[in-house]
């Protein structure tokens, strides 16, 4: 009897110890399993967070390069629209070459001004920090890194201007002029009272000039003022918004030359430039070397100016010139009007 009881005791241990072995590795391969699951897990999430905030600084870089001011350099295929049938015609076998060429400079100017606006936003980062609404912008609100932008910003312009090199070298030294104007307006010229709005005139001109210049066509005098006082006009009626926009200490916390405007004082320079624009226009569409009949699109050109006053006093809209160009539909249907009628007249009466 206890030899049988002692046999029972033994197998009911022996096969506790064998059910408690099981268990443990069952346990271990469980914790095991588990464990590759949750690093599997945290190193899937790491990825992904990697990958979300490479794209949001990638986005937030882009944003820095204001795409949107980018239809400011559309004013470089001005020199080869109002060559039409001049210069060339669309039958000529070279006009691709010429289209290629405006565009190409286009694309140029497109990545020189992003490089531009990026040390401009470097060299205003504590200004912009004082705006309401500049203060969101990527560089001032830090979410894109100084050594970022200003890495991306020499990548941009050094080979922006080695292509215009290689296309042209009367292109290569206009584009030369154009980063050496807009680096001397973002560390200095801009706290210059009207020099700075002068400047951004003779940016769109250097535009102009490079139009020209890659296609090898000369251009009306009179395109060039009714360019120098159309920018100006947009350049007052900026320095206007900001005054409207900005109060107190604010106004020379952002800028300098804010100090020594008034809203007074912008607006009989506006009133000096708006009907000089117009007048130059006009001069340009009659006396030009253009068809008389051009002098039909003057109309557009009324109507353009008093539009866009009308923003800037009414909807105090005159800070963003970019987006008013992309968002109000009057003013944009009428510059589309303006382009159809000017091509047609150029095409058939020229």
């Amino acid at each position: 009897m206890i030899f049988i009881a002692w046999s029972k005791v033994v197998v009911i241990a022996r096969s506790t110890r064998i059910a408690s072995r099981r268990f443990f590795a069952n346990l271990f391969s469980q914790s095991f399993a588990c464990t590759n699951i949750g690093n599997r897990l945290s190193r899937e999430y790491f990825l992904r967070d990697r990958n979300e905030t490479s794209v949001r600084e990638l986005t937030d870089l882009a944003r820095a390069m204001r795409p949107k001011q980018w239809t400011k350099n559309l004013i470089i295929f001005f020199p080869m629209a109002f060559s039409l049938n001049l210069f060339w015609g669309f039958g000529d076998p070279f006009v691709w070459r010429l289209l290629l060429q405006s565009s190409a400079t286009f694309l140029l100017f497109c990545t020189i001004s992003s490089g531009i606006y990026l040390i401009n936003d470097l060299v205003d980062i504590e200004s912009d920090r004082a705006h309401p609404v500049k203060r969101l912008r990527p560089i001032a609100s830090g979410r894109v890194n100084t050594s970022t932008a200003i890495i991306c910003a020499s990548i941009l312009l050094g080979l922006s201007v080695a292509m215009g090199f290689m296309m042209m070298m009367e292109l290569g030294l206009v584009m030369l002029t154009y980063v050496v104007l807009m680096v001397l307006y973002s560390f200095y010229l801009k706290r210059v009272v009207i020099i700075d709005v002068g400047v951004i005139a003779a940016g769109f001109v250097i535009r102009v000039v490079a139009g020209a210049s890659v296609i090898s066509v000369p251009v009306s005098p009179w395109l060039y003022i009714c360019t120098i006082f159309g920018a100006l006009f947009i350049g007052f009626a900026k320095r206007r918004n900001e005054l409207k926009v900005l109060e107190g200490d604010a106004v020379a916390d952002h800028r300098d030359t804010l100090r020594d405007y008034s809203i007074p004082l912008l607006d009989q320079l506006i009133a000096v430039v708006v009907p000089s624009t117009l007048i130059a226009y006009s001069v340009y569409a009659a006396t030009a070397d253009v068809p008389r009949q051009m002098i039909m699109t003057v109309p557009f050109i009324v109507y353009g100016l008093f539009r866009y006053l009308f923003l800037v006093h009414s909807k105090d809209l005159g800070g963003k010139p970019e987006e008013i160009l992309l968002r109000d539909k009057p003013l944009l249907g009428n510059i589309l009007l303006w382009a159809i009628t000017s091509g047609g007249v150029l095409f058939l009466f020229r």
